[in-house]
Formats: C-alpha cells, sequence, structure tokens
C-alpha cells in the first residue's frame, strides 16, 4: 500500500476490514506481490478516485483476503481471459497482460482459489489461502 501512498492520498479511500485469522504458510514476497498487482489494478479501475475496500477473514479451513473497488466493473466477455497469459485490455506498451496470470499462478502454488465477481460499479477478487493442517 505504502508505494500507492499518493493515489491513495488523493482521490481513493481505502476501507480495512481485518479480523483475527491464524498465520498461514507461504512465500512472503510472492504474496506481497499478489496483493500490490491487485491494489493496482483497482487503482486503475477506478482511475484514481473511488473507494477500496479490503477484508481479511476466515472462511472455514481457509483464510480469505478480498479486494473490492468501485470502478468500471470488468465486461463478462473479459472475464473468462483475465488470467490468461498476455491478455491485457490496455493500449499497446501499457500493460503486459501478465499481471493477473502471475497472480493466479503464485495462488495455485499456494494450494488456493482466486474468484472474480464483477459489475458495472465494483470488483471484487478474492483469495483463498489454506490454513496448516492441524492433523499430525
Amino acid at each position: 500500500m505504502t508505494i500507492y501512498h499518493n493515489s491513495l492520498k488523493h482521490g481513493i479511500e481505502v476501507i480495512k476490514h481485518y479480523e483475527p485469522v491464524p498465520q498461514i504458510l507461504g512465500y512472503p514476497d510472492e504474496l506481497n506481490q499478489v496483493w500490490t498487482n491487485l491494489v493496482h489494478n483497482a487503482i486503475q479501475a477506478m482511475n484514481n478516485q473511488g473507494t477500496l475496500t479490503i477484508r481479511l477473514f476466515q472462511q472455514g479451513e481457509a483464510v480469505v483476503v478480498q479486494f473490492t473497488d468501485s470502478g468500471c466493473g470488468i465486461p463478462p466477455e473479459i472475464q473468462l481471459k483475465i488470467f490468461d497469459p498476455f491478455f491485457t485490455t490496455k493500449p499497446v506498451g501499457e500493460g503486459s497482460g501478465m499481471g493477473l496470470s502471475i497472480v493466479k499462478r503464485i495462488i495455485d502454488r499456494h494450494q488456493g482459489d482466486i474468484t472474480l465477481k464483477s459489475q458495472q460499479g465494483h470488483t471484487t477478487f478474492s483469495v483463498s489461502l489454506p490454513m496448516p493442517s492441524t492433523t499430525p
């Protein structure tokens, strides 16, 4: 969030709902890349103004992190393609189309899941990561 301080300071309201959750096993640098990419995409979708809500909670045997933005939404015909490598809706030279593909690969590596719900006016990405097994 620190690298987006300027955008967040001048037009984007961040609402945080963090519940206490158990620790998960994972690669912190890779998970940081996931969070950074999802925040970056949300800021772009909102054109540097709007609301970004970040929720952290436990759901069953998983820890869930949700990012909901008040941006333009993702059309249904694009939703099935957004995790494909090199897919981008940005003009040539402005995006590689690798961001969400890398996010998906990292989440898969952590044996987690990422889902998308979008309509005009808001998009939610939900990342579910398994909690460590408590059985010996």
